[in-house]
């Protein structure tokens, strides 16, 4: 099933976020219709630092593109915001679409953009994001979907960021994203509008952590998760790597780590052993 057909449905699929290949095959193993590469935990994983406009197009489209060759799902992927003017998104798109990418998603903040999440943001003029949309659109080539995303909503309000997209929608957004709201009433009110909606639920962020059955009835289509698996990987490390420093030895937390055999299947190692085997020098 293509994204656009996923999104249309108005279910509130789940998009766990991915920031490297093994994190997306998990999410293809376990079963999920699609893969969120997030750019927060691009800039968390690959440079340690936060989510604060410090990744570069490059960074974004080396992990699509090895994330779309471990993974058949289609890539829901954070663009930022175009990464310049809209000649640059109009290369970003490009450059995100040959890599692999079903989606990209732009957002409408000033420079240097922040994790949605993050007090302190502003946004750019209207006039300045609207032709980032026509640009991205004018740059596909297949049906790679635009995702229009404001944070004006954290700066001017529920009914500015509801104009905003409504606008981002007739410039061409396939989907839109208003960020950060702040209770179940602007929930609803996102929801309602004329094109597929997304919901992103950030442990300890300002959005309340609806249940998917909720979204549903909403009318979400998707709802990322973003960055579950990178918290879960931080907890686990530090408790694991705290019990090794403590006592020299991994056999209180042995519960806590995957099995040297999960860990292979994880890394589908019995593909490469398979091709391996069928390349083999006579």
């Amino acid at each position: 099933m293509s994204l656009r057909e996923i999104a249309g449905r108005r279910q509130a699929v789940l998009a766990p976020g991915a920031a490297n290949a093994l994190f997306a095959r998990i999410i293809e193993d376990l079963g999920f219709d699609c893969v969120y590469v997030t750019g927060a935990g691009i800039a968390n994983m690959a440079l340690g630092a936060p989510d604060i406009g410090l990744t570069t197009l490059d960074d974004i489209a080396n992990t699509v593109s090895r994330i779309a060759d471990a993974v058949a799902l289609p890539l829901i992927v954070d663009a930022d915001t175009g990464f310049g003017n809209a000649v640059n998104t109009w290369r970003t798109m490009k450059v995100l679409e040959r890599a692999g990418a079903s989606a990209i998603q732009l957002e409408d903040q000033d420079f240097p953009k922040r994790c949605g999440h993050f007090n302190g943001k502003g946004v750019i003029p209207l006039a300045e994001m609207l032709p980032k949309i026509c640009a991205a659109a004018d740059a596909r080539t297949r049906d790679t979907l635009i995702i229009a995303r404001t944070d004006a909503l954290a700066v001017e309000g529920i009914d500015a960021a509801l104009e905003r997209a409504e606008a981002f929608i007739e410039a061409g957004a396939d989907l839109t994203f208003v960020e950060a709201p702040q209770d179940a009433d602007q929930m609803r009110r996102i929801a309602i509008l004329g094109v597929p909606q997304i919901a992103n639920i950030v442990h300890g962020g300002k959005t309340p952590p609806l249940p998917q059955a909720e979204l549903a009835e909403m009318g979400f289509g998707l709802v990322l998760y973003a960055n579950a698996a990178l918290q879960a990987a931080v907890r686990a490390s530090v408790d694991v790597l705290s019990a090794l420093k403590a006592t020299g030895s991994l056999d209180a937390v042995h519960d806590r780590l995957a099995s040297f055999g999960e860990r292979q299947q994880a890394v589908a190692k019995p593909f490469w052993d398979a091709l391996e085997q069928r390349f083999k020098a006579e």
